[in-house]
Order: structure tokens, then sequence, then C-alpha cells
């Protein structure tokens, strides 16, 4: 059997969602309901959504009634896994609970329950562009049941992700910004064939992180390597010209400034260098943080997880607190 190849899709349109449902266990714990004791803790919303049960993992942030309304950071997983993966593998839980912002970690779909989840980014991937899933409109969605059932700033709704989650964080930047306010994916490139200015008139604050050394979300693009199992493989945009594409429709000055330059000290040599494209129209700002050395990983995140397959981890900066200290300076 031939390998999948993933190539540029028609964009999709949406769906009609229907009402959601919260598991039994999380109005246990909030007493009069999720939102009126706003209770601590990791939760599980499930939602029905274009015909298909879809769901997420909340995690609300400890003293989070002190304050009146609260930031989310939505967290998209990587191809082929889930919500807890990307819980646990990111580590952005004790930002929200130090930061007081509400940590979601989307599930995708798939055909093996919750196993093997991908997102329909564009072009990528798998099962979700195979069945032309709506998740514009599952996050959409999301984003209106929970704004009902707690105290969420919806002028500050952000998304990241990893590897098809960061690609996903690029599709809401590019068809979505009426609910999202900025993005900063990691390790996944934007695989859509254009930016839409009909869907997105304004600027959009975008941070990217990517290593040029990773060895599946090729940095300069092209063809990427089968994925163990499936055998499917995904076609990535180089990063300079993606980043291109959104300094022009910002309208950002041409050339970036560097503003920060870090390598290690020990043997693994891993640099990582802060590209700044300023003066964009609406107060936006792109931002690039180019790493080497460094895998296909989560930076700052949970350390040697698949090397093999992967490659190198790295804490040479820490995505989480980057992209808060960007995230910080936005709102609709």
């Amino acid at each position: 059997m031939a390998p999948r190849i993933f190539f540029a899709s028609t964009l999709l349109g949406m769906d009609i969602y229907s009402k959601i449902i919260i598991a039994p266990f999380l109005l246990s714990l909030c007493g009069n309901g999720f939102g009126a004791s706003l209770a601590p803790g990791d939760h599980q919303v499930t939602l029905k959504y274009g015909g298909r049960e879809r769901s997420a993992f909340v995690h609300v942030p400890a003293r989070a009634a002190e304050k009146p309304t609260l930031a989310v950071i939505l967290n998209f997983h990587g191809g082929g896994g889930h919500g807890a993966n990307e819980q646990e593998y990111s580590l952005m839980d004790r930002l929200a609970d130090r930061e007081k912002f509400i940590a979601v970690y989307p599930n995708g779909s798939g055909r093996f329950g919750n196993r093997l989840l991908t997102w329909n980014a564009g072009s990528c991937c798998a099962y979700a562009v195979l069945n032309n899933i709506d998740d514009v409109g599952f996050v959409r969605a999301l984003l209106a049941e929970l704004s009902s059932q707690l105290p969420i700033d919806r002028r500050r709704v952000y998304a990241t992700g990893m590897s098809n989650g960061g690609m996903m964080a690029h599709r809401l930047a590019a068809q979505a910004s009426d609910v999202i306010t900025a993005v900063a994916p990691v390790a996944g490139g934007m695989v859509l064939p254009r930016i839409e200015t009909s869907k997105t008139s304004r600027a959009v604050p975008v941070m990217h992180f990517h290593s040029v050394d990773d060895p599946r979300a090729l940095y300069r693009g092209g063809l990427g390597p089968p994925f163990p199992m499936t055998k499917s493989q995904v076609f990535h945009p180089n990063i300079d010209q993606m980043i291109a594409l959104w300094v022009k429709h910002n309208s950002c000055a041409a050339e970036p400034a560097v503003a920060d330059r870090r390598s290690d000290r020990d043997a693994r040599g891993h640099t990582a260098t802060k590209f700044v494209y300023s003066k964009c129209r609406d107060g936006a700002e792109v931002v690039l943080w180019k790493l080497t050395g460094a895998g296909h990983v989560w930076p700052g995140g949970k350390q040697k997880v698949m090397e093999r397959i992967l490659g190198p981890s790295t804490d040479i900066v820490g995505a989480n607190q980057e992209m808060w200290k960007f995230f910080s300076r936005f709102s609709l």
C-alpha cells in the first residue's frame, strides 16, 4: 500500500453544534455548576459537534476565583496524540497555576476512540483531513460553551500547539481571528495555501517556535519522513517563507530585529535566536524563535521523550514562559 501524502486541501465550511455535555464528576466537584464555584483542578468536557462527540481537558488554576475573568490558552496536541498527552508533555499547567489562566487541551478526531487523533489544519493531518472534520467550528463551539460555564475573558483567548497542533493554531489565526487573539505554534507550520483576508482582516500577533534541525516538521519545508506504523507523510511549509506570509499580512517591517540569543554551555550546543518583526498594523507583532540542535520538541517541556524518533529535547528556551509574555501584551 502506497503511503498517504497530505497536501493543501480546500477550505472547509462550518457546521452547527449542539448542546455540550459536562461529565457528571465535574458537576459534583463544582457544587451548583462548573462555573459557579470555579473548582481548581482538571476536568473533562464533552460536546456534540458536527454529528460527533468531541472533548477537551480543562485545567482551572489554583485560586482562580481571585480574578474576575481569566485568559484562556488552547493547547492542541500533535498528530497521533490526545489532550492528556499534550497536558503532560508541555507542562503548561504549572504556568497556568502561577499566572492564573485556564489551560484547555482539546482532543482531535480519529477512528480509534481517543487514540491516534489528528487535526484538520488544512492539508494535514490524516483522519481529520480525509474526513473533512470542521475543527475550526469545533473550537468556536467549545469556546462558546466554556464561556457560559466559566468567567472567560473572550478578549484574551490564545492558541498554541505541538506539530499538527501547531498547524491547527496557525489555521485558527488565519480563519478565526475574531475569537483567537494571538497564537504561538510549536514545531508545526501553516499548511493552508493562503491567509484569507476575508476571514482574517485584522493583524494577528504570531510567535512561532521551530528548530532548523527538526527531523520531522522540516524547517526548510518539503516531504517529511514516514510516520511509524501508518507510514503516512506530510508536506511541510518552508518556515521562513511562512513567517514572510504573516509579516506581509500584518504589514510589519520587512527586516527583523534580533531581540535575544541563547546558547547551551554544555556539549549539546543548542542555540535559540529570537527574531522580531515589529511596526505591524493594529499593534501586532510577528516573532520567530529559531532553534538549532533541538528536534521535533516542545522547548522547555518534558525532556527526553521518544528522542530516537523526535530528536533531542531542549530547554534552551521555555516556550511556555515566552509565549505567555507575548500573549499578555495583546487583547481583542
